[in-house]
């Protein structure tokens, strides 16, 4: 395809500018979505997700941590039991309190 750009005005090369840009992103997204769909058929072909062979599975969330444990002397603090032990947790074991009495 020949076309003579000198004869063109500043407005009709933008014009063609912005149309190939467009044209371009359009075939690579077309050219994408072919292989990965490729890709996706070849994967179940072999019994598996393409997210499954490439790690990429959504992860779960999870809920809000529900209080299993709350503060003897200011009950206002609580602990789900998850993460770090909280100061007020680890003081109360040492001064010999156990986890069950702490129990909600």
């Amino acid at each position: 395809m020949n076309m003579d750009l000198n004869s063109l005005s500043l407005k009709e090369l933008k014009d063609l500018q912005s149309a190939v840009n467009k044209a371009v992103n359009v075939f690579d997204v077309r050219k994408r979505k072919a292989a990965l769909s490729q890709v996706e058929e070849a994967a179940r072909a072999l019994g598996f997700t393409l997210s499954e062979l490439t790690g990429t599975a959504v992860a779960r969330k999870r809920s809000p941590a529900v209080p299993k444990f709350a503060n003897p002397a200011e009950a206002s603090e609580t602990w789900s039991g998850r993460g770090r032990k909280p100061r007020w947790f680890v003081a109360a074991l040492k001064a010999g309190k156990k986890p069950e009495q702490m129990a909600i």
